[in-house]
């Protein structure tokens, strides 16, 4: 029975996690490296219950009740006693690894330990572990609070068991889960998306349209709920490079490729909503 659930990484995905977990009535230790990346962490969970309560979607009592089972650190080793670890730590292999490193050592036996990552192969991180059997994905969605799926990918070693437990916390949490059953780099949800967007990019690239018509045909076409320009600039354009240069460099698929705009705009720092200039112009 899962009681007690550790989050790794105390950025917009890490926070969120933890903030739904808290809610659905779990006992929850986030875990960063730097205090100044808890309190913003914290305050974004503080400001997030706020906003439900005023909507009438939350009790006081009940916000209230869900932050005293929120418990903050910067020492791993908190997150030893937890049944189930989420890492939401930076898109990067290498990063990943050093984390799942640490938390083989650390957690004890029969702890699950799951990633949030959205492109990286579940078995490239489960194989620096001495339990692959344990180690899933989680994928989430930005903003946590508020979407309601979860992307459960099995490694190659995954277990049903592992995958049993991190269904059952997804579904207690008030998500609906789809299953990866083989890993490949960007699963379902991130190799559509990322497909989609890189085109739009190309397209946008070329001249071929606006950035907003490019959007509006999605959503009023397809009946997307955002187009995926301003999906690119609401999630972080830096995230999705990331997400499809990962995808590109496992599959080798020329779809995949990150356009030159992308990478001119990561390095200009035209990052999306959290730079304030994208795709669209936010100041």
């Amino acid at each position: 029975m899962t009681k007690k659930i550790a989050v790794i990484g105390a950025g917009l995905m890490g926070s969120g996690i933890a903030q739904v977990a808290a809610q659905a009535g779990y006992d929850v230790v986030l875990r960063d490296v730097t205090d100044a990346a808890l309190t913003r962490g914290l305050s974004g969970i503080t400001a997030s219950y706020d906003k439900f309560t005023a909507k009438g979607k939350l009790s006081a009592e009940d916000a209230t009740a869900a932050l005293g089972r929120l418990t903050t650190t910067t020492d791993l080793d908190a997150v030893a006693d937890a049944d189930i670890v989420v890492e939401a730590v930076f898109e990067k292999i290498e990063i990943k690894q050093d984390v799942f490193r640490d938390l083989d050592r650390i957690c004890k036996p029969g702890a699950i330990l799951a990633s949030n990552t959205s492109a990286i192969p579940i078995t490239q991180i489960a194989a620096v572990t001495g339990r692959p059997e344990s180690v899933v994905g989680m994928h989430f969605f930005s903003p946590v609070p508020l979407m309601s799926l979860c992307e459960l990918v099995r490694g190659f070693k995954t277990s049903d068991e592992a995958l049993a437990s991190a269904r059952e916390l997804a579904e207690a949490m008030g998500k609906t889960c789809i299953v990866v059953n083989r890993d490949v780099a960007g699963f379902v949800t991130t190799r559509l998306i990322t497909a989609l967007t890189v085109e739009a990019v190309k397209l946008y690239e070329a001249g071929v349209a606006t950035a907003e018509d490019i959007d509006i045909a999605c959503r009023l076409g397809f009946g997307h709920a955002m187009g995926p320009l301003a999906t690119a600039d609401l999630t972080g354009v830096d995230i999705m490079r990331n997400a499809t240069s990962n995808i590109y460099e496992e599959s080798k698929d020329e779809k995949f490729a990150p356009p030159e705009l992308l990478n001119r705009m990561v390095t200009a720092g035209d990052l999306g909503r959290k730079s304030g200039k994208g795709f669209y112009d936010y100041s």
